[in-house]
This record gives structure tokens, C-alpha cells and sequence, in this order.
């Protein structure tokens, strides 16, 4: 007695296969050949259960609990990596000028790169002596033709005074804060993380960041 195959059966219980294979097949079965009935039952049992699942449709707010739980997961376990920030120029650490008087300090200026951003930065003091404007333009070197308006600044002398600014039409921003020797610059942009840079003893030696 020829027995047929697995795929076979499949396509038999599917109604999938062609008119006379079909009849062949059922004759067989109703011959009495318990081992081909058993295989039937099973893949049977198989498509009427994949059948009854698709009456089983979560809800639209158990989809999206569902996936507000699974983006939060992967939030916490890919915390954002803070851009590396690079120092490529500071006026501190040029050589004075032939006969300039070595107690006279004029402006502070920078250049920072991190990730794709670059920030020009300038420090001086007012005339009180206690109290420093800072101003500086950031420019996303990737996309020059755009300018980065309305970023995020913020200016923190780390004890709990900031001084809060928004780049203009041109990315330029200016504030003005009491110095405690422990600045810290801030810019915060919508597509990456924080650039954090430290402005310690900001007229008084180079940044440690």
C-alpha cells in the first residue's frame, strides 16, 4: 500500500492540491490506513488552531501599551552616549605677543568640536571683575548651508545659578553669569545628547573638558 508524505498531507488538509490527486487520497484514507489518518488529524487540528487565532486580535490600546513598554525598555538599556567634546583652539595657550604685559587679560576665545557640532566660544569680563559674558555661535559642520537656530544653551556656574539662552538666525548666543570658577556650557540639540563643556577658571587656565 503506497503511503504519502508529510508535505503531501499538508496540501491535502490546505485543499491545495489538484481535483483527482484529492480523490486518490481520500480513497486511501477511507481504505483503512491508520498511519496516513493520524498524520490528517494532526495537521487538521494544526489549521483549524492557526485558523481560530486570527479571531484573537489585541486591542488597539493593549497594542500600544505594548509598545510603549518595549520603547522604554530599550531606552533604559541604551542609555544616550555623551558626544566626546574636542578642544581645537583656545587663546590661552598661545604665546603672548613681544612686550605685552603679562598681567593684562583680554578675551577668551575657543573652538570646541563634538560630534558634528562645532562651538566658537568667548569669555570676557566685565568691568566689575566678577561677573562674565559669554558668547559663542554653533554650527553643525555636516549641514553648513544650515544654521542652528533656536538651540537650547544653558550657562551654570554649578551651584545652582544658570543663566538660560536660545541661538539666534545666525546660532550666536550671549549670556552673562557670576563667576564661580566652575562654569559648565551646555547645549542641548533635538537629535543627539547633550554637549556638555567645562569652563573652569574660565580666565584663568584652559577648560578641562
Amino acid at each position: 500500500m503506497k503511503h504519502f508524505t508529510t508535505e503531501e498531507w499538508i496540501d491535502f488538509v490546505n485543499q491545495v492540491v489538484p481535483q483527482h490527486e484529492q480523490q486518490t487520497m481520500q480513497k486511501h484514507l477511507e481504505s483503512g490506513c491508520r498511519e496516513c489518518a493520524e498524520q490528517v488529524q494532526v495537521w487538521q487540528k494544526v489549521r483549524k488552531t492557526a485558523a481560530n487565532e486570527r479571531n484573537f486580535q489585541p486591542s488597539g490600546e493593549a497594542v500600544r501599551l505594548a509598545k510603549a513598554v518595549f520603547a522604554t525598555a530599550a531606552i533604559g538599556a541604551q542609555p544616550a552616549r555623551n558626544p566626546v567634546v574636542e578642544l581645537l583652539f583656545d587663546s590661552l595657550l598661545q604665546p603672548a605677543a613681544m612686550g605685552a604685559r603679562s598681567t593684562t587679560m583680554g578675551p577668551r576665545q575657543m573652538l570646541y568640536r563634538a560630534e558634528s557640532y562645532q562651538i566658537d566660544v568667548q569669555i570676557e569680563e566685565q568691568p566689575s571683575g566678577r561677573t562674565l559674558i559669554v558668547t559663542g555661535q554653533l554650527m553643525d559642520v555636516s549641514k553648513p548651508e544650515l544654521v542652528s537656530r533656536g538651540a537650547r544653551v544653558t550657562l551654570s556656574d554649578r551651584r545652582g545659578h544658570t543663566t538660560e539662552m536660545v541661538t539666534n538666525q545666525f546660532g550666536e548666543f550671549r549670556g552673562e553669569i557670576v563667576d564661580s570658577g566652575e562654569l559648565e556650557l551646555s547645549v542641548f540639540s533635538p537629535d543627539q545628547p547633550p554637549i556638555t563643556i567645562s569652563l573652569r577658571h574660565a580666565l584663568g587656565q584652559t577648560s578641562g573638558e
